[in-house]
């Protein structure tokens, strides 16, 4: 009695979910406009890897 109170509940969880499904669904950012996403990726990716070369020049020119 016990496991078909689970399932009832499980499978009524599932059904009012109201997300939608498919790939690129699932993230928090659009991926239909190919080149917004590029320019998103080279900023989030860029400012990583620039921020080590920034702090050392920061550091070179105090005084």
């Amino acid at each position: 009695m016990f496991g078909q109170a689970v399932r009832r509940f499980t499978t009524s969880a599932i059904r009012r979910s109201h997300y939608e499904e498919g790939p690129g669904k699932n993230i928090p950012f659009s991926v239909e406009n190919k080149w917004r996403l590029l320019g998103l990726m080279v900023v989030f990716f860029g400012s990583g890897f620039a921020a080590p070369f920034i702090v050392v020049r920061h550091q070179m020119l105090k005084k």
